[in-house]
C-alpha cells in the first residue's frame, strides 16, 4: 500500500498544473485567518458530488478520489458543500451533472439553512455563480451541478441582514463565492469566527458580491498538494476540483 501511495504522489506531483499548487493561500483579516482557494470554472473542472455510482453516499474525500481515480481523474482539491440529513442525502437542492436529485426548498424552518435568504451555488457551461434561492427558482436555470445551503453571506453586495457585528456566535465555517470576473473562491476559516465577519471577508477582501455559506464545524478540505485530507466527520455533498489523466 506504501508502495502504492508513493507511485501515487510521485504521478500527482509531475501531472498536476503549478496553478492548482498555487490556488490556495492564508489570509488574514483582522484577528481571523483563512484558507482561501480561487478556481476559474472556465479553466479549470469543478464539480459537486453526492454518491458513488453503487448509490452510497461518498461520506468522505478518500472514497470520491478513489471513485475518480477509477474514472481516470486525479483529484485535486474538495471541501464539503452544503448541509445534510443523517443519511448525508442533501437538506436542499442538489444537481449532478444535469440531473436533479433533491428540488429546491423555498419554505422556512430551523436552523442556519433557514436563515432566509438562503441561496444556491451553481455551474452551468463553465460558468459558476451563487444566487438567492427564490430568484434561482424564477431563473428557470438548470445546473449542470448546484447544491443549495444556507444562509447567503452576500447577496449582490451586501451582507444579510441578520448578521450581526457583535454577535457571540463563533465557529470554524466554511462557504463559496463569486466574483466579478466569474472566479469561485472557496474559503474555510482557521479559528471560529462569526456569521458577519466571515461575510465581510468574502465581500470586501475576496470581492464576492454573491457568497454562500456552506457548514460550520464540520468544514472540512482536501488539498492534494499539501498531501492534506481531513476525515473528523462524514459529509454529504461534496465540492471538488479534478483534472483528467493526461493520456
Amino acid at each position: 500500500m506504501r508502495k502504492l501511495l508513493s507511485i501515487f504522489g510521485f504521478l500527482l506531483a509531475s501531472m498536476v498544473p503549478t496553478l492548482a499548487f498555487a490556488a490556495c493561500e492564508e489570509m488574514r483579516d483582522g484577528t481571523a485567518s483563512y484558507l482561501a482557494c480561487r478556481f476559474d470554472p472556465a479553466r479549470e473542472d469543478i464539480r459537486l458530488h453526492l454518491a458513488a455510482p453503487d448509490g452510497k453516499a461518498y461520506g468522505g474525500f478518500a472514497s470520491l478520489r478513489r471513485q475518480l481515480w477509477a474514472e481516470r481523474r486525479v483529484l485535486l482539491f474538495a471541501m464539503n458543500a452544503g448541509m445534510y440529513h443523517d443519511d448525508l442525502s442533501p437538506v436542499g437542492y442538489f444537481a449532478e451533472h444535469g440531473k436533479v436529485l433533491k428540488p429546491a426548498v423555498t419554505g422556512g424552518g430551523w436552523g442556519n439553512f433557514h436563515l432566509l435568504p438562503n441561496g444556491v451555488f451553481l455551474l452551468k457551461d463553465g460558468k459558476a455563480a451563487v444566487m438567492e434561492t427564490k430568484a434561482f427558482v424564477e431563473s428557470g436555470v438548470a445546473p449542470d451541478f448546484g447544491t443549495q445551503s444556507g444562509p447567503m453571506l452576500v447577496i449582490d453586495g451586501a451582507l444579510h441582514p441578520r448578521f450581526l457585528p457583535d454577535s457571540d456566535s463563533f465557529k470554524v465555517r466554511n462557504g463559496v463565492g463569486v466574483d466579478g470576473q466569474g472566479r469561485v473562491h472557496m474559503v474555510v476559516s482557521r479559528v471560529p469566527v462569526r456569521f458577519y465577519d466571515f461575510a465581510a471577508f468574502f465581500r470586501d477582501r475576496l470581492g464576492c458580491r454573491n457568497a454562500l455559506y456552506l457548514d460550520g464545524t464540520i468544514s472540512s478540505v482536501f488539498i492534494a498538494a499539501e498531501n492534506r485530507m481531513d476525515r473528523l466527520f462524514p459529509m454529504g455533498p461534496i465540492l471538488s476540483v479534478s483534472m483528467p489523466i493526461p493520456q
